[in-house]
């Protein structure tokens, strides 16, 4: 049997690694938001925390875990802009395109969330669940279903009152999430690339309303075509 002092002291030292995680994943995001991912490494990680890099691992399965969960701070944001933007429209237009422009605002306001998203899409699913923990998968899971669950919502009901006609509203809210995340890594580059005339290739520009433009009426597009 325990005692209530054993039992006091699992659950200070649970409260002390949830803290120590807390503060990984807290430095991680503001490197991130500062100096992009491809730049965040392990060692910058630990020293912005004040701790030696066995630290973190001794916390996460490695780097791919770290950005996983770091990933999970910014879809958290996201839902809560998503839910507000959908409770602020009844119109099952009105309300997609507000979604698809919240979303499309989130990315362009952190463009490291984009940076992150594409990273780890960037791995297979054997991959990613080979080098993350399933509590942490499922956190990312969590994270994610978040989001798409209220674009899906919007599908479906959109398509119940007859205004879309979307067989799977699951498969479409991961595509134009997927399909947002590229569009938003176009807004970053600033450039598009076009033909000027046969075999001769051009320079051209986009602006971030551009994309923003795009990402909301292809959304409406996907959904009632």
């Amino acid at each position: 049997m325990t005692t209530d002092a054993t039992d006091g002291r699992r659950v200070a030292a649970a409260a002390r690694r949830r803290k120590r995680e807390d503060e990984i994943l807290a430095a991680t995001r503001g490197l991130f938001d500062q100096r992009g991912v491809s730049d965040a490494q392990i060692e910058d990680i630990a020293r912005a925390v004040g701790v030696n890099r066995a630290i973190v691992y001794r916390h996460f399965t490695g780097k791919e875990e770290v950005f996983a969960l770091t990933l999970v701070t910014y879809l958290d944001e996201l839902r809560d802009d998503l839910a507000e933007a959908s409770a602020s429209v009844a119109d099952p237009e009105k309300r997609l395109l507000a979604i698809s422009d919240a979303f499309a605002g989130y990315g362009l306001e952190h463009p490291a969330f984009v940076d992150c998203a594409q990273s780890l899409m960037r791995r297979t699913g054997p991959e990613l669940q080979e080098e993350i923990s399933e509590a942490a998968m499922y956190r990312l899971g969590q994270a994610m279903t978040g989001c798409l669950s209220i674009l899906s919502a919007a599908l479906e009901e959109g398509t119940q009152e007859g205004r879309f006609a979307v067989k799977d509203p699951d498969m479409l809210a991961n595509t134009l999430y997927a399909a947002g995340l590229g569009a938003l890594q176009l807004a970053r580059v600033g450039i598009l690339v076009k033909e000027a005339a046969p075999g001769v290739p051009a320079v051209g520009t986009v602006s971030t309303d551009d994309i923003r433009r795009f990402v909301t009426t292809t959304a409406l597009a996907l959904a009632t075509a």
